[in-house]
């Protein structure tokens, strides 16, 4: 299972590859832990001054895998703090090193919420992003109830948090989400560009830079902590599993 993540070097880069596209590079929990690791190898060697995170077969990431995180998450005594999708986006949001993604086709729910974390964003035309958490009965995840108003303020929060819009590249690079948009077949080339450019900086200031332009992640951790909170406890209303039975009934179909 951890092949459907491949990772390999180039240069002073780490490139990150969601490679499932017969399932729209949904996640398992077995693709979250090779995620997880390789943020450890690329914080862990100094040779490495960036990591590129993308998707594969014109898709970034449909999300989470429904019937695997259900499998875990919903198992007599599970603790949803322990669950490989929290380990990530702990992970996630105290990854030191500058983070790159490149976003074409769907980005649904944390692959619409872990581009927030990324400092820099480039998406094709065809990049789609969207957040139904609310539709599935559940609250926001990765820390996204804190920093999507942050980003986008409160009315696009609840437009697309709330209300669960999706939103294009388009609406993303205007309300400051996305740097640039890059047709598809540039676009692996141009993010990597730029995060090479990011880990040749001087690393030390780049690194205090990023720090300092973040801020500090206290309130982001407590909010995400808050939110894993809620979210197991939401997984087990009524409306969670009715909406899970039918997106289930769906996909059998």
């Amino acid at each position: 299972m951890s092949d459907l993540i491949e990772t390999r070097r180039d240069g002073a880069v780490l490139v990150v590859t969601m490679a499932r596209p017969e399932k729209k590079n949904a996640l398992t929990g077995a693709m979250y832990e090779r995620i997880i690791a390789a943020f450890d190898e690329a914080s862990g060697d100094d040779g490495l001054g960036a990591l590129l995170i993308e998707g594969s077969g014109g898709v970034f990431s449909a999300g989470n895998d429904i019937a695997d995180f259900l499998a875990v998450a919903l198992q007599p005594g599970a603790e949803m703090k322990d669950a490989p999708p929290v380990r990530f986006i702990r992970a996630l949001a105290r990854f030191a090193k500058p983070l790159v993604a490149a976003v074409d086709g769907l980005a649904v729910g944390v692959g619409a919420t872990l581009c927030f974390h990324c400092d820099l964003v480039y998406a094709s035309p065809a990049a789609r992003f969207h957040m139904p958490f609310v539709d599935l009965g559940l609250v926001p995840e990765a820390g996204s109830s804190l920093l999507v108003p942050q980003r986008f303020g409160r009315a696009r929060a609840g437009q697309y948090l709330l209300l669960g819009e999706a939103f294009d590249a388009e609406a993303a690079r205007a309300d400051g989400l996305v740097n640039a948009i890059v047709e598809a077949s540039a676009l692996q080339a141009h993010a990597l560009a730029r995060a090479k450019a990011l880990a040749a900086k001087p690393r030390q200031a780049l690194l205090a830079a990023r720090r300092l332009i973040r801020g500090d992640d206290a309130a982001l951790i407590a909010r995400m902590d808050e939110e894993v909170r809620l979210f197991a406890a939401a997984l087990k209303s009524p409306e969670a599993r009715a909406a899970f039975a039918a997106f289930m009934a769906k996909g059998k179909a």
